[in-house]
């Protein structure tokens, strides 16, 4: 009977050690009932407890847990039904709290984040939803982690993740993106052939202004070249009298010196001056200013009989014979 007391004595000892013995997982914690009341909590590693009367009865990790929120009916401000889903990121910071303040944590901050999106999203309108999600979620953050403080939860970032409106209201968007995409084309289209109308008549003005530019300076260039082949007509023309009375001049020079040494020469200065009549009659016709002239051929005997008498009044004084030969020939010749 001994043997079989000790055998039972060593396996009932052995169990009772074991039991005592308890190891927990690193990120992880557990709370110790004593006779039903609240004990202590496990760090992780091995620990002990006694046996019969400690009792595990929460067991949780403190590592960080991702919470998926299901789609919910949400209204917003101007009364449009969206479905709203998200996804909160917590951890548990105190053990006990969390056992002992609420019933099924997790159910319990499920319900709290729909309420508080239900609620922030009744502050909006429909657009807003959209573009103040950054906002949205920042609320939701600090809303959600002030009401789970008391349950030793942390709330670290809350992301709403889709917003979907109801069937009807989608049709309506699209049907307004449509026609807002319309009506921005079509500002563009006015606005691209305004411009281009605008463009096209500043290069018409400017061509035309280019074109009177340039016609100017065509004018401008053809009156100063006429003025100056008028100038350079007249330097000529005036050069050309210039020579013509020099030659007259020596050729006037040349007779008297001819007349003083010859007398007979009077007959060849009649005839001279008969020609230079007759020459002052044919330039006079070609002018373009010229008259109409009627010469009776009877006539010019008389008029060279005219001529002679003032040859033979000529002085014999060479100088008196050049001036008057200079002076009569251009009266008549340059006049």
């Amino acid at each position: 009977m001994e043997p079989l007391f000790f055998l039972i004595s060593l396996v009932l000892g052995g169990s009772v050690i074991a039991s005592s013995v308890k190891v927990v997982n690193q990120g992880n914690e557990a709370l110790v009932e004593r006779l039903g009341s609240y004990n202590k909590k496990l760090e992780p590693g091995l620990n002990f407890v006694v046996p019969f009367m400690d009792r595990i009865v929460f067991r949780e990790t403190i590592r960080e847990k991702v919470l998926d929120i299901p789609p919910q009916q949400c209204i917003t401000r101007d009364n449009v039904k969206i479905t709203v889903d998200a996804v909160v990121y917590w951890r548990i910071v105190d053990m006990e709290k969390a056992y002992y303040k609420v019933e099924n944590l997790q159910a319990a901050m499920v319900n709290l984040v729909m309420t508080q999106i239900r609620a922030e999203m009744g502050k909006l309108e429909l657009d807003e939803t959209f573009t103040a999600r950054s906002e949205v979620n920042e609320l939701l953050l600090r809303d959600l982690d002030i009401a789970t403080d008391p349950w030793g939860v942390k709330v670290t970032r809350v992301e709403l993740r889709d917003i979907l409106p109801s069937q009807e209201v989608q049709q309506s968007m699209e049907l307004q993106m449509s026609a807002e995409r319309r009506k921005r084309a079509a500002i563009l289209t006015s606005e691209g052939e305004r411009e281009s109308a605008i463009n096209s008549a500043r290069g018409k003005a400017e061509a035309q202004v280019l074109e009177a530019e340039a016609r100017q300076k065509a004018v401008i260039l053809e009156a100063e070249a006429q003025q100056k082949a008028l100038i350079l007509k007249a330097q000529a023309e005036r050069q050309q009298q210039v020579l013509k009375a020099q030659a007259i001049a020596e050729s006037a020079e040349l007779i008297a010196q001819k007349i003083k040494t010859n007398p007979t020469a009077s007959k060849a200065l009649e005839v001279l001056f008969a020609l230079g009549y007759l020459d002052m009659g044919a330039t006079i016709g070609k002018s373009d200013s010229s008259k109409v002239m009627f010469i009776d051929p009877r006539t010019i005997p008389a008029t060279l009989e005219g001529i002679r008498s003032i040859v033979s009044d000529v002085p014999t004084d060479s100088n008196q014979i050049l001036d008057n030969q200079t002076s009569n020939i251009n009266t008549n010749g340059l006049g």
